[in-house]
Formats: C-alpha cells, structure tokens, sequence
C-alpha cells in the first residue's frame, strides 16, 4: 500500500483530502503545518507528498527545499496545493522542481489521477534499464507513464524501399526516427571512403536522438536494409520529454552513459580480441538486434559485405571465419543467411 503524506494547515481541506486518499486505498499520514510536514517525511519516508503552499511556521516552499537536501527525502513525487493562481506562484514552484501543481479548491479525481501519474513516473525511474535495448525499454515506459507522447497513430508513417538513405552526413538534424518495420544500418565513413557500421536498428527502436541533443548537423548516416516504415518525431517533441523533467533527464543520461560503456566494450573488442572472437563477438550483437523473445533463434538476414562492416573486419576475413565455425557445428549458413546453432560455445570462445 502506497503511502501518502499531506500538509494542510486548514483543518477541513486536510480532512477531507485524506478521506479521499483514504478511499482510494492508500495509506495517509497528515501534518499541520510545513515545519510539522518536514519530520513527518524524515520520519514516515512517505512514497508522495500533496503540500500546501501558504502556511504559518513554514511555507510549502520551505518544505519542498528542506526536503531536497535530505538524500533519503528528495526524490519523493511532490505536488503542491494553492488556492493562488499568480503565474509567478506557478512559475516558482515548477522551477523549484515540484512534479505537480493543484489548484483549490480541486476536483478529488484530478488529485486522484495526478498521485497515480506520479507514483508511475517514480516507479519507471527506479527501474533499472540496461543492455542494446535500454533506451528504447525506457522511452516505451515513459510513454505508458503518461508523461509524454512519442509514437501515436497520428504521427505520419514514411516507406522506404531497400538501400535508401534516410539522412547523410552533415544533414540538419530534425527529427528522431521510430522504427515501424524493417532495419536500417547507421554508418560512418573514414577519410579514405571505407564504411563502418556503428549500428543496426529494427521494429521497435528509436535513433538519430544523438544529434539532436547535441544540436549538430549528423555526423553519420542512416540507411535502410530492407524495405522499411518509419514514424518521425519532430525535435520539439523528444526534447520536451528531456527539458520539461529532470529525474526524467536523470534517467535518459544513466542510459546514454551505459550506451557509452557498450561502445567502449566493442572497441576493446576490436583492439585486441583475435579474428575468430572478434567474428563471435559481432555475431552475438546481431543476434540481440535481431532476436524478438528469448526462444526465438532468428536468421541473420545481412550481406557479408555489411556483416563484415559492422564487426570491423575485411569481408574476406569474415567468410573464412564463418566458414570455420560452420564445420565446428556453432552455426548454419541457409541460403546466405546465418544462423546461431550453440550461442553458448560461441559466447565462450577461448581463442
């Protein structure tokens, strides 16, 4: 049971508002008045706090900037109560960093409704994402949250046929992309005109968020690998989601930075890890991007040539090695398409 702390110094309102908590079943703990309200948090550690604003002893203010400094208080969902409407009061509290902003006297189902939205958004930013697929996991939660919209069946959806590029290098950057159907490869380019591929997106997956939070042209490019559908999604609206909350802002950074670490895991691979592991490794990457459940051990449907790319190898390289690890029975090769056979062994490689 979600516990519900509420600081109201007006007897009737704070009453009244706990019977609606109460009937809603959660868990109330009440004070009257801000100084009261800050032991009471310390104490109780309650899962949401609904403060009044003007109060005698200590304002609702005082108690949202007290609690801040407490590590074990300051990520508590807090939504202010007021029967004020200044813009400067509205503007104040939002800026202070308060989840939410309740004007007296107020509907007991628009209370109701911004408690449970808020408990998600807290229960989504504990949750833990990691591996190829956390940012994508993170921004679907987001979007069940209620917090922001991203995908909807009002955004328009784009085809693409086979080997068309959806943006080049030194393109402004507009939109992030939502990946529909299909598969689409981000590639780079060395000096000398050899292609790299840093990435394999499928159904399900966002990209092209890097350039626009860091507000530059692209430094890459996007190009699909079979017949695609994709949904845009103006810049405007993938910021908001980053600008407009920063335990949201929080979370998406954890994620970027574990991307980072990913990336520097594949360098090392391709530093210093021999041909057959560097092959094994790449190949169990295309199998993360490609699996849809854990049961599933599906074909990897890609030309040798990009294959070789996105490990970082010549293309000679990796026929010979893929031709290697098909005697050793650790995959099949079925009309040029691979297939994992003994993922575990392949996992394990000791050379």
């Amino acid at each position: 049971m979600k516990k519900i702390l509420i600081i109201e110094d007006n007897i009737e309102v704070r009453e009244n508002t706990a019977e609606i908590m109460e009937l809603a079943n959660y868990k109330v703990v009440t004070a009257d008045n801000g100084k009261s309200g800050v032991e009471q948090a310390l104490k109780e550690r309650p899962d949401l706090i609904v403060c009044d604003i003007m109060m005698p002893v200590l304002d609702g203010y005082g108690v949202y900037h007290l609690l801040s400094k407490h590590k074990e208080t300051a990520t508590i969902p807090f939504i202010f109560l007021t029967a004020k409407s200044e813009k400067s009061d509205l503007r104040k509290g939002m800026e202070m960093g308060a989840d939410d902003y309740i004007m007296k006297p107020f509907d007991g189902i628009e209370l109701l409704h911004a408690i449970e939205t808020r408990l998600k958004k807290n229960e989504l930013l504990k949750t833990e994402y990691g591996g190829d697929n956390a940012l994508n996991t993170f921004l679907e939660d987001v979007k069940l949250s209620g917090k922001v919209t991203l995908t909807s069946a009002e955004r328009e959806t784009f085809s693409y046929d086979k080997k068309v590029a959806v943006y080049k290098e030194g393109q402004r950057a507009r939109s992030v992309y939502y990946v529909v159907a299909g598969k689409i490869k981000i590639a780079k380019r060395t000096d000398e005109g050899k292609e790299f591929i840093t990435n394999i997106y499928s159904r399900g997956d966002y990209f092209g968020y890097t350039s626009i939070l860091k507000d530059e042209n692209y430094s890459d490019e996007a190009v699909t690998l079979e017949d695609t559908t994709l949904m845009l999604i103006p810049r405007e609206d993938f910021l908001k989601l980053i600008s407009n909350d920063i335990q949201i802002a929080q979370a998406f950074i954890k994620i970027i930075t574990q991307n980072i670490v990913e990336k520097e895991e594949q360098l090392l691979n391709l530093a210093y890890n021999s041909l057959r592991k560097k092959v094994a490794y790449g190949l169990i990457q295309l199998l993360e991007k490609y699996k849809v459940n854990d049961e599933e051990q599906p074909l990897l449907n890609l030309s040798r040539e990009n294959m070789a790319q996105s490990i970082g190898i010549a293309t000679e390289s990796l026929i010979r090695t893929l031709g290697d690890f098909k005697e050793e029975k650790l995959i099949e090769i079925q009309t040029g398409k691979v297939l994992i056979i003994n993922e575990k062994k392949l996992r394990a490689l000791p050379y």
